[in-house]
């Protein structure tokens, strides 16, 4: 196996204004909105802990403080917690180790690109993963590890660059950023030759379509830093990663998992219906309600 340097920084662009969620995110940001009873950003700095990653870069917008307090110490309450002899460790996966999570401001809405451009005095010359947290990654029922520690492996093996890729039916590709595959090195992964945003289903390349994670060379930094506005105005990441192609390795990984666009109202309810029927604690009641509901 080659040794590639590990990925130990990730970026989370938390930014967004959430707009789709109105009125729910005026006052509270739409990765604070809960799926059962964790956080959507919760669920992906969860993952990226399991995938051996120590330091959390959010690129924040204003109102978003929610975010890191969310993953500081709740003193009052744990306190009061601690008083009545109620359980504290439901909040463990919600304290950062001091010096674990650090926020940087993107001011202006100017695109994932621009937001990933936010944080390079952070990752400096590291490889780094990204993570969309409006993605919920989940792995298969009955097991299985989280999309960024699949993604990891991988890259241990092959380094570069490398994007997470789901399949989806031809006739929806393109509502996303799609692949335009290659040589085939595994099971599970697959040389890219191109980056197409959205394109015609009869143009599209393969049905691999991007799918909110991502581990980039710090190089990406430097294309980012020159790239013109793109598609709506905005800089866009997958430009930037398109002029990767053909200078550094550049795979995708297809996750063997599930994911739920808790960017839209109707994934955000089919996410937390999913989890909480799998919930042992709720399962058999909320399979019960569902069907009480429809009956």
């Amino acid at each position: 196996m080659t040794s590639h340097k590990p990925v130990k920084k990730a970026v989370f662009p938390v930014a967004g204004l959430g707009t789709r969620f109105l009125p729910a995110t005026k006052a509270i940001p739409k990765e604070m909105m809960a799926v059962v009873d964790r956080p959507l950003i919760q669920y992906a700095v969860d993952e990226a802990r399991e995938a051996g990653i120590e330091q959390m870069i959010f690129v924040t917008g204003r109102g978003k403080t929610a975010i890191v307090e969310h993953f500081d110490m709740a003193y009052e309450l744990e306190d009061t917690m601690k008083e009545r002899g109620k359980d504290l460790s439901v909040l463990d996966s919600s304290r950062a180790t001091p010096g674990d999570i650090i926020t940087v401001r993107q001011q202006v809405p100017m695109g994932l690109g621009h937001a990933i451009w936010c944080a390079r005095a952070i990752v400096g010359d590291e490889p780094f993963a990204i993570f969309l947290p409006d993605e919920l990654m989940i792995p298969n029922k009955g097991g299985g590890t989280g999309c960024m520690k699949q993604m990891v492996e991988a890259y241990n093996e092959v380094g570069g660059n490398l994007i997470s890729v789901l399949e989806v039916p031809q006739e929806e590709v393109s509502s996303y950023g799609v692949i335009a595959p290659g040589k085939q090195v595994s099971d599970t992964l697959t040389e890219v030759t191109g980056l197409v945003e959205k394109p015609p289903v009869a143009e599209a390349p393969s049905n691999k379509i991007v799918s909110g994670r991502y581990i980039l060379q710090p190089e990406v930094m430097r294309v980012l830093e020159t790239q013109g506005k793109g598609a709506g105005g905005e800089i866009q990441l997958t430009d930037a990663m398109a002029k990767m192609i053909g200078t550094q390795p550049f795979h995708a990984a297809t996750f063997a998992g599930r994911r739920f666009d808790c960017g839209s109202k109707l994934g955000f309810v089919e996410a937390t219906l999913a989890l909480a029927l799998e919930r042992e604690d709720m399962g058999a009641e909320v399979r019960a309600m569902a069907e009480r509901l429809l009956g």
